[in-house]
């Protein structure tokens, strides 16, 4: 590590909790739905709609890296930046990995919009299947079942990138784990909000969705 480097904070821990519990609350989904355990499948479901909701909050209150307008900018930067030779430094997300972001964030809301509806036509039923028809239900199902799919295209495409970076000298996947980077340039540290906050964002969320969906649930486990 050349001695001009410099470590900062870019990732505050509610992102970096965010990314790795959605990680494994989706392998569990995975599972869950592959088993055939349904009930724990809906469980993780609303657990992974708390994440959502909070993410969602996080976007616009949330620390600077975090929000949506550090990295979600127009096509035309977006490539700008992968016409760049090098490539410009990015504290947070670059513009492609914020269309990442994006694209993977719409596809779960989507992915949790249509479970509500969805049903496996033996025992489970999301809890608002009673407002569609049969019909309409079956073609969410089939919706909720093949968003799926597109979201592990995303996710594999997201993997093989932080693979390309890590290569090519930039560790962002030590940096999700610590919150830190090391970069050459001088830079200001991004303005990072308290965890508290999110705290309390967060259980508010979960608070509503355990009234609303998970309590009835986790009743019947």
């Amino acid at each position: 590590m050349s001695i001009e480097q410099q470590k900062i904070k870019v990732w505050d821990f509610p992102t970096r909790l965010f990314h790795w519990v959605m990680v494994c609350l989706l392998g569990g989904l995975w599972w869950t739905a592959d088993i055939g355990e349904m009930q724990w499948h809906q469980v993780l479901a609303y657990l992974l709609m708390t994440l959502i909701a909070f993410r969602l909050i996080w976007g616009f209150v949330g620390s600077e890296t975090a929000k949506f307008s550090d990295f979600f900018v127009s096509p035309k930067k977006v490539i700008a930046y992968v016409k760049a030779q090098p490539k410009p430094v990015s504290l947070g997300h670059n513009p492609l990995g914020g269309y990442m972001v994006i694209a993977l964030l719409s596809l779960l809301v989507l992915q949790l919009i249509t479970g509500l509806f969805a049903t496996d036509d033996i025992f489970t039923e999301g809890p608002l299947m009673y407002l569609v028809s049969s019909d309409t239900a079956g073609w969410l199902t089939w919706l909720h079942k093949t968003n799926f799919n597109l979201i592990l295209g995303l996710a594999v495409i997201h993997i093989i990138a932080v693979i390309a970076y890590v290569i090519k000298g930039d560790n962002i996947l030590k940096a999700m784990f610590t919150g830190y980077k090391y970069v050459s340039e001088q830079v200001s540290s991004p303005k990072l909000r308290s965890p508290w906050i999110a705290l309390a964002i967060g259980l508010v969320i979960f608070a509503f969705i355990w009234w609303l969906l998970l309590e009835p649930v986790v009743s019947y486990l």
